[in-house]
């Protein structure tokens, strides 16, 4: 019964799940020293690859979320602290999220494990890692979920396991979450680049004739389903999308060692993203879930150094679960 019970107590301010989510993103403040790798996709396109490299013979590659980037605080942080532990790392920027636009129409969505294959196959045939594990956040978090799962009776054996965090792994119920008052505030500040984007593909695209009447009145996820993720990827529509991009499902079939944390207080998920008959039903898929934490928060107090339980969590879960050797 792979159900963890959480040693996560932060002090007070941090038990405030608002708090906890902005926290982490306004004020965490880390170096970071990448090496910037860009990739030639199957379609003609490209991806960038942000690679930190301390000689190791495994290599963790870190998923962001959406309209994240490998500047994200937590994919810093991550890097920073996997490197200190003897781990090579390389942020995967999704199409569009590397801080220049990709050359195509179609970007990322929630469920676009093709291109996390790709990178994949990519790391395998042109590096001689040993091992490789995949460890996504939120939207980065449901890519890593689904491919673990959907990939599990061909995945290659140097992948060793996965680690997801603040997941929303039933998109449909999440979404009802999100479109909620409380979630008001972060709505509008994924909304303000998120158009800004798809006005640049439509400049860009003609031919993709986007509706900037009901673009600009958009004021929830579906509206923006409507007008981009379901034309442009093929689905019939957002309730066709949120099926078939939902990591949930997949989770039955893990077959390598994987961590999903998700806390209780997470204003983006719904009850049914926290997947305890799952896990207990499950010898490689685990889940633990925080009573506080907030959306890929998980501060615990406003000293520096007390500010890594999430990156520890990653580092106990590695050499007790999945069984590497790190510093």
């Amino acid at each position: 019964m792979p159900v963890f019970s959480s040693d996560f107590s932060p002090t007070i301010p941090f038990k405030n799940a608002y708090f906890n989510t902005i926290y982490r993103a306004l004020f965490l403040k880390n170096s970071f020293n990448y090496e910037r790798k860009r990739i030639t996709t199957w379609d003609h396109d490209f991806i960038d690859l942000d690679f930190s490299l301390v000689g190791s013979k495994t290599l963790a590659l870190l998923i962001h979320g959406l309209e994240g980037s490998s500047k994200s605080t937590y994919m810093i942080s991550t890097s920073n602290h996997l490197n200190k532990i003897g781990l090579d790392t390389v942020c995967f920027n999704l199409r569009g999220c590397s801080g220049e636009d990709n050359l195509l129409l179609e970007t990322y969505h929630s469920g676009k494990t093709e291109d996390v294959d790709f990178i994949i196959n990519h790391l395998l045939e042109n590096y001689d890692y040993e091992n490789i594990i995949i460890i996504g956040f939120s939207l980065g978090g449901n890519l890593t979920l689904k491919y673990l799962g959907e990939k599990s009776g061909t995945i290659s054996p140097k992948i060793k396991g996965g680690i997801a965090v603040s997941v929303p792994i039933d998109i449909a119920s999440a979404e009802k979450e999100m479109d909620k008052l409380k979630n008001r505030l972060y709505i509008e500040l994924f909304f303000k680049t998120m158009k800004n984007k798809l006005l640049l593909k439509a400049h860009k695209f003609p031919e993709y004739n986007l509706n900037k009447d009901l673009l600009f009145k958009a004021t929830k996820f579906k509206h923006l389903e409507k007008l981009y993720t379901v034309p442009v990827f093929g689905f019939k529509s957002p309730e066709d999308y949120w099926k078939k991009a939902s990591s949930k499902p997949y989770l039955k079939t893990i077959v390598k060692p994987t961590l999903l944390i998700n806390a209780k207080d997470d204003s983006f998920l719904s009850e049914k993203c926290f997947p305890f008959e799952e896990a207990c039903k499950s010898e490689n898929f685990f889940f633990e879930r925080t009573d506080y934490g907030g959306h890929v928060g998980f501060m615990s107090s406003f000293k520096v150094e007390e500010n890594n339980w999430l990156e520890k969590r990653m580092e106990r879960f590695i050499r007790e679960n999945i069984e590497l050797e790190l510093r």
